[in-house]
């Protein structure tokens, strides 16, 4: 108890309110008595408390550094989630339809579509000509397309290889 007011004063300069002063000389104690176990007899109390409430003071600040100040409501209102479901489904729904393309179409496609790689790494990494390649995933679009149009897949998300790439690394003609 004598030590309440040396704790009131240091929590006030640390916080600049009384108020919060007085929150945090009372989260110090509360703590030190949860914890009174830990508190070796013969050792400083004095400087053990301060400890606990220094402490305590700057995990407040880091806490309310994350905190967005909204007493009326209006920034939690203003926070919306985009629902996730429709993606997962049109993403499975895609990869089924890239199940059932010939094995050499996928392959065009995930190389050049999904991986980003330009016609002429596809084509290396394939051992094929790039015209080749270029039929490839042009045959393959179609084919997914239609695959996904004839199970009523409205919005599935397909790629445009050549809008995913910097213009540098762009092909000639995709």
């Amino acid at each position: 108890m004598a030590l309440i007011p040396a704790l009131r004063a240091f929590a006030w300069s640390l916080s600049h309110n009384g108020s919060d002063a007085d929150d945090l000389v009372q989260d110090t104690l509360i703590k030190a008595w949860s914890n009174r176990e830990k508190f070796q007899p013969g050792t400083n109390l004095r400087a053990w408390l301060f400890t606990i409430l220094r402490n305590t003071y700057y995990t407040q600040v880091l806490r309310r550094r994350r905190e967005v100040r909204d007493e009326t409501g209006e920034y939690a209102a203003s926070l919306q989630a985009p629902a996730t479901q429709d993606w997962g489904m049109n993403m499975l729904d895609l990869w089924s339809a890239l199940q059932r393309l010939p094995p050499e179409h996928r392959e065009a496609l995930i190389l050049v579509g999904a991986a980003g790689l330009s016609y002429e790494e596809a084509a290396e990494i394939c051992g094929c000509a790039l015209g080749t390649i270029k039929s490839r995933v042009n045959r393959g679009r179609t084919r997914l397309l239609k695959i996904l149009d004839a199970e009523g897949v409205t919005e599935t998300v397909l790629w445009n290889s050549a809008a995913r790439r910097p213009p540098s690394s762009r092909s000639a003609g995709t």
